[in-house]
């Protein structure tokens, strides 16, 4: 191990008290300590958007400002009889393009079918210094209804609109650090996505366990495997739309390469997430526990997977579907504190965090479709750098009229290419 230099301590102790300044102060600060932060970068971090400053403070420590993110609607969306704009955040191009053209695949089928299961997390806590973990097992179990009348006590809200702990179960655990209790707590979270909740029954019923078994608890915390709170989608694309039962083949073969590789499997389900995750962010959920949830879920039988299963049917048409955990709220947290996120919602005019998770699980499945038809035909560079044109060219310095220009270049000479970008905005300078 290396030891911090003298130098290194004195500027780590211009951060003493950051978090006590305002968030001007704190720029003032930064300024002085980065000397290549200037009076333009300042102010472009203080433009925050739809959300004030005061909010932001409220929202994170040490907030300086906030970051922008292109906000688009995927189209084409039926699901289940009703037709949704699905707002999306997400700053990769092809990722609105891919899920809306793929939407369009399915309406002459009836557009897609989604399904959800109840809104059921789990939180955990662990229980160590257990003298015989196989008898604490009974015990628990035996002392359920009194676990569940002390969780749900502290949340009368979420009890009056039907929700509340289901059950408990607990279970031992062979580690190697020894032999653990873990006990669970089943939660309905209605629609609130519910981390704080299940993470606080958890603190609540740490007390009486370790009354009742005589161990230490440690760890008390929810899970983000949400395994009991999944959303199911499904669709059929005639084969006559994909170019024939060829193409059918490929996508399917294609599906099958994931399904068997997890190094395949990785960036499959990374596509599958592009929709997913847009739309998460664009309602103000938790993106990273969604992410990680998904990815767990994608692991459940010892092989890292794929999320999607695509087959040919009897008829020779592409049959897909999609099953992926879904933690996701429509009240409390940043989606209520964001009126962009609020926004979001009135435009998905959904009803449920149910139906939330449906039309989030759809989106992945049609990026999964755009994503595997494009690979497994023109490959899916060539779709991807003509919609990234335009982000090359402003990178290069194009502004107004000379973005389409400078963009429609590159595509028409298939070199898409930020030195291409200079070479020919230097030119159209030189030239006006």
């Amino acid at each position: 191990m290396t030891k911090l230099t003298d130098k290194m301590i004195q500027k780590l102790k211009l951060f003493s008290g950051f978090y006590k300044l305002s968030s001007i102060e704190r720029l003032q600060k930064i300024q002085k300590i980065i000397p290549e932060l200037d009076d333009n970068d300042i102010s472009l971090l203080l433009k925050t958007g739809s959300l004030e400053l005061d909010t932001i403070n409220r929202m994170v420590e040490n907030a300086v400002g906030s970051i922008s993110i292109p906000f688009g609607l995927g189209v084409n969306f039926v699901i289940n009889n009703k037709i949704y704009a699905v707002p999306m955040a997400v700053e990769e191009p092809s990722v609105i393009a891919a899920a809306s053209s793929a939407a369009k695949l399915t309406l002459e089928t009836g557009g897609f079918i989604a399904s959800a299961t109840e809104q059921i997390m789990m939180s955990q806590i662990q229980l160590l210094e257990i003298k015989n973990p196989e008898s604490v097992i009974s015990l628990i179990s035996s002392n359920k209804e009194q676990i569940i009348d002390i969780a749900n006590s502290n949340h009368p809200s979420l009890v009056r609109h039907g929700g509340g702990v289901r059950d408990v179960k607990a279970k031992v655990l062979d580690t190697r650090v020894g032999k653990m209790v873990i006990c669970e707590l089943f939660v309905d979270c209605c629609d609130a996505m519910g981390a704080n909740a299940v993470s606080a029954m958890a603190e609540e019923v740490a007390p009486f366990l370790e009354d009742l078994t005589g161990g230490r608890a440690l760890l008390r915390i929810l899970s983000n495997l949400s395994d009991l709170r999944l959303a199911r989608a499904s669709c059929l694309i005639p084969k006559e739309k994909l170019g024939g039962e060829a193409t059918v083949d490929n996508i399917v073969a294609a599906c099958a390469f994931a399904e068997a590789d997890p190094y395949r499997a990785a960036t499959h389900n990374k596509g599958i997430m592009n929709g997913i995750s847009s739309v998460i962010l664009a309602t103000a959920n938790d993106t990273r526990a969604i992410e990680a949830g998904a990815h767990a879920y994608a692991s459940l039988t010892g092989q890292y997977s794929s999320l999607t299963k695509w087959i040919k049917n009897e008829n020779g048409d592409l049959e897909g579907s999609i099953e992926v955990p879904l933690a996701v709220g429509i009240v409390g947290g940043a989606t209520k504190t964001n009126p962009i996120a609020q926004i979001a919602l009135k435009i998905l005019t959904i009803k449920s965090a149910k139906e939330l998770a449906q039309v989030a699980a759809t989106v992945g499945l049609a990026q999964n479709l755009g994503a595997l038809r494009a690979l497994s035909t023109s490959g899916i560079i060539k779709g991807h750098m003509r919609l990234h044109s335009k982000n090359v060219a402003i990178s290069a310095g194009a502004k107004g009229t000379l973005i389409e220009i400078v963009a429609q270049k590159m595509i028409e000479e298939e070199n898409v290419k930020f030195s291409r970008a200079r070479e020919l905005l230097d030119a159209l300078t030189r030239e006006k």
